[in-house]
């Protein structure tokens, strides 16, 4: 399994490249600082890249400061944030988690997190209402350069359909058990690939199992051939 994960990366990265060689989601490009990375994430759950990035942008435009953001009244936050969608639910969640922030640490910061481990940074913002494995991984790689693999819906289906997961792995399950499995140093690369190939080939209704670089690695793609001789 290792050593069909190295392959699988080595390839992605032929075709997409690294993503530090320009390759990048919404959530790399906001900043270092945390608290906008935790937001950012939040904003990208259930919508479009450019959709979260109009609804971040326009937040920070409105509200100077996250304390402005955490003492608004809660419609204005809704409006501000709108654009991206589900804006009801993630905007109390933000003020929600601010406060918590806020009140633990004293002021709204979350540079702590670098002084502690993977896991024990994972558990902390886990224990915030709304951020779960996934999010808190995208936290903990994009605004703090770990090491951590998170699984979205797009990766959660590629890997599946390459049989590196079984189908009823939850994305949680399969973060933890095959980002155990990646080498060293992979898991930026290979998330951001695997999002970008679940998005232009291996599409959620109609795969391109075709032109697909990863075809001969991929169960999927083999039971499609076949399929495809039976009928003819």
């Amino acid at each position: 399994m290792r050593e069909r994960i190295e392959r699988i990366h080595a390839r992605l990265r032929t075709a997409y490249g690294s993503s530090a060689a320009g390759a990048h989601t919404p959530v790399q490009a906001v900043s270092r600082d945390l608290v906008d990375t935790l937001v950012m994430t939040i904003l990208s759950q259930n919508t479009t890249d450019r959709n979260s990035e109009r609804a971040f942008r326009r937040l920070r435009e409105r509200f100077p400061t996250w304390e402005a953001v955490m003492e608004a009244p809660p419609g204005e936050v809704v409006r501000a944030i709108e654009v991206g969608g589900l804006a009801p639910t993630k905007g109390p969640r933000i003020q929600s988690i601010l406060r918590q922030i806020k009140e633990d640490r004293g002021s709204i910061d979350l540079s702590f997190l670098e002084g502690l481990s993977d896991q024990e940074a994972m558990d902390y913002l886990c224990s915030f209402r709304g951020v779960g494995p996934k999010t808190a991984a995208v936290v903990l790689l994009f605004g703090l350069g770990r090491d951590v693999f998170p699984v979205d819906t797009h990766v959660h289906r590629v890997v599946r359909r390459l049989g590196l997961a079984d189908d009823r792995d939850t994305p949680e399950k399969v973060q933890r058990t095959v980002g155990e499995l990646l080498p060293p140093g992979a898991a930026r690369d290979l998330h951001v690939n695997l999002i970008r190939h679940g998005r232009e080939v291996c599409k959620a209704r109609s795969p391109r199992c075709d032109l697909c670089i990863l075809a001969t690695e991929c169960p999927s793609a083999e039971e499609g051939r076949l399929r495809a001789s039976e009928g003819s």
